[in-house]
């Protein structure tokens, strides 16, 4: 559910939303939300001063409740 939340939004943001792929790891610590965008969009997902990629953290948080979730954003160029 956390991952198709994320996915949602962050295809609203960026300017090629058939590159957002979002996976779902669960890690010891808890769950890991891994977002690829393409290169050119990456920017718009963090935002300036980070400000954007703090609010799908603060939005996914709320969503995760007390298990809470990381969100890590990657370029499609490093996928491998």
């Amino acid at each position: 559910m956390l991952a198709d939340a994320l996915e949602h939004l962050v295809r609203g943001v960026v300017d090629h939303p058939d590159d957002v792929v979002v996976r779902d790891k669960t890690l010891r610590r808890g769950t890991l939300l891994e977002v690829r965008v393409h290169p050119d969009d990456l920017g718009k997902v963090i935002g300036r001063g980070g400000r954007t990629a703090k609010a799908f953290r603060t939005v996914i948080g709320a969503l995760a409740g007390k298990n809470g979730a990381r969100i890590d954003f990657v370029d499609t160029d490093r996928r491998r």
